[in-house]
């Protein structure tokens, strides 16, 4: 391994050039693709040989053979360079007009489902190129206090393996800035004609068959921690890993579900199913939206945050329409 002052040898160009061998298998290969001379990437290769103290490549009759120690560093040596490159892109101005960056946000389903439409109108109109990645966030199970219910989103924010998380959580740690999107609570859904909609009391509530939400397959979730508070429970029929799914199923049983009021307001009529207030005080919850406040330097970040904001206004409006 090389210690500090080993590093003042190293040179960036030099795992470029290594990158470029190991992809092309062929130093010419190597040496068009970088746009230098055969010799300029035999000489660097020589110098990376010394620092490494590895021969990486063994010549054949028809190019370069990594060695098992050049195998080794394939992956670290794309991943610095990826990061490099990375940093280098968010240095240049932000043009959301031209820019073909890839943003990762992740969310639970019953949250990008109310703002995913709204964002992808508004990136056709002032961002045709910028693509989106989109990741299933669900809490820890057994988890009950934010930041460690959602500590695997933020760890995954301050890897960067995600740009922006929407999480139901106001305890963001310092660390993270934060923006509130809007707030939401929950409703209670079921089959068109269930006849729970017409007496939803609390009593007729706890003796119904109950769908779940969990990632996990854990059925307790923060209905039966209200319920349990008042001395009550309920049956859970069904545990299922998305919301979206658990309309499905609703559609097509007697089972009751909560869901978020503004997802419901969106899709619930699709399936089928109508919405009541729950016979019982259930938490409402900020939605917000939270990055690494070091990455919040990424113009094209801070420019995100804003198309979320706006998409989920305009999501509101069309779920009140």
């Amino acid at each position: 391994m090389l210690n500090e002052t080993d590093l003042s040898r190293a040179d960036l160009n030099l795992l470029v050039l290594f990158e470029a061998v190991i992809e092309e298998g062929h130093v010419g290969r190597a040496a068009d693709r970088l746009n230098i001379s055969p010799s300029a990437v035999s000489h660097g290769l020589g110098r990376l040989r010394r620092m490494l103290n590895d021969p990486l490549f063994v010549r054949t009759p028809k190019g370069v053979v990594a060695t098992a120690r050049a195998m080794e560093l394939a992956m670290p040596v794309a991943d610095i360079l990826a990061r490099v490159r990375s940093v280098i892109a968010t240095a240049d101005p932000f043009d959301p007009a031209r820019s073909r960056r890839r943003f990762t946000l992740g969310a639970p389903d019953g949250v990008s489902a109310v703002f995913l439409s709204s964002l992808l109108a508004g990136l056709k109109k002032s961002a045709p190129q910028v693509e989106i990645s989109m990741r299933q966030l669900l809490p820890e199970q057994g988890e009950s206090a934010p930041a460690r219910a959602w500590r695997g989103a933020f760890a995954d924010l301050e890897t960067r393996a995600m740009d922006i998380a929407v999480v139901p959580a106001d305890d963001i740690p310092a660390r993270f800035h934060s923006l509130t999107l809007y707030e939401e609570d929950f409703v209670i859904a079921m089959r068109a004609g269930h006849p729970f909609a017409r007496e939803a009391t609390l009593d007729r509530y706890i003796g119904m068959h109950h769908l779940v939400v969990s990632l996990g397959g854990d059925p307790h979730g923060f209905v039966d921690t209200a319920l349990e508070q008042m001395g009550l429970s309920r049956r859970i029929a069904l545990t299922v890993p998305n919301f979206m799914f658990a309309l499905a199923i609703a559609g097509e049983s007697d089972m009751l579900v909560a869901v978020p009021r503004r997802f419901a307001a969106l899709y619930a009529s699709r399936f089928g199913l109508v919405t009541v207030d729950a016979p019982l005080p259930l938490p409402r919850f900020r939605l917000n939206a939270v990055a690494p406040r070091a990455a919040m330097m990424d113009a094209g970040l801070s420019w995100l945050f804003q198309m979320l904001l706006s998409a989920c206004d305009v999501a509101r409006s069309a779920g009140s329409a």
